[in-house]
């Protein structure tokens, strides 16, 4: 696979973390397998929550933007795009008034970035947040909403704009293991979590489960004793490792290309790339 033939995929996602949790382990699988991966974070996280007890920081966007390229590096692939909107924050930490916090941005207008971005980059495929933002976060809807319009209307473009559109996705048991575990129980599984015959790609990422791990560790001020992670027990730990760190999963949002097979075998399969599913 010479440079000039390297296909790219693109990643769009809310904050800095949201790759981590969930298309990591995939995004080391493409970029070993030849893949340009470019990962566009629209905010930097400036009004997320520190989970070290005790930890202060001058600059919160700073940090965790440094965050984010220490797990790009952990993930084997290049630094971050950021669209420079402004983490919306949540609960008692929500922006209202901050016109530049995602939630307060006409969708249409991060559709323009991303259309400039994806008629840089060219990327085959694209992946996203699901409908329901993983677990409803405004910033994770309006980057679905933003990501699935760029995918729409850049059919035309010279290249023939991106050929297959995925969402990240939940199977409904994993959905209720994490409402189990107390991530928020007003989290309807049945809602957040999909059946299985809408999941339409299931990579098996443990071989990149220290990759993965690695990335998570990154982004210390979300990762300290009182996040999720650091709250649950030894045995909810693991129980939490072994799904996040063995497989993930995609719906299909869109597609230009025809599907011969279901389930497909990877997010590349049929997209006209010889020798890469």
């Amino acid at each position: 696979m010479t440079a000039s033939t390297r296909p790219t995929l693109l990643a769009i996602f809310a904050h800095p973390d949201d790759e981590a949790f969930s298309v990591g382990g995939t995004l080391t699988h493409y970029a070993r397998q030849g893949v340009r991966v470019v990962l566009a974070c629209a905010t930097r996280g400036e009004a997320g929550k520190i989970t070290v007890p005790g930890m202060t920081v001058d600059d919160l966007g700073a940090q965790r933007e440094q965050e984010l390229r220490e797990a790009c590096r952990a993930l084997e692939i290049e630094p971050p795009v950021f669209l420079d909107y402004h983490d919306s924050g949540r609960y008692e930490r929500t922006r209202h008034d901050d016109p530049t916090a995602l939630m307060n941005v006409n969708p249409l207008d991060a559709e323009v970035k991303l259309r400039a971005l994806i008629e840089d980059v060219q990327p085959r495929v694209i992946v996203t947040f699901d409908p329901h933002g993983g677990y409803g976060h405004v910033d994770h809807l309006q980057i679905h909403r933003a990501a699935t319009a760029a995918f729409f209307s850049t059919g035309h473009l010279p290249s023939g704009g991106p050929q297959r559109l995925y969402y990240t996705a939940m199977p409904h048991q994993a959905a209720a293991q994490i409402s189990r575990l107390g991530h928020d129980q007003s989290l309807d599984p049945l809602v957040y979590g999909v059946s299985d015959s809408t999941l339409a790609v299931t990579m098996d990422v443990g071989a990149y489960a220290e990759n993965k791990k690695a990335a998570l560790a990154a982004h210390g001020t979300q990762m300290g004793e009182t996040s999720l992670m650091g709250r649950l027990s030894p045995d909810e730990r693991a129980a939490m490792e072994e799904r996040m760190l063995g497989k993930e999963s995609f719906s299909i949002g869109g597609t230009r290309t025809a599907i011969r097979e279901y389930p497909l075998r990877g997010l590349f399969d049929g997209v006209g790339v010889e020798g890469l599913v």
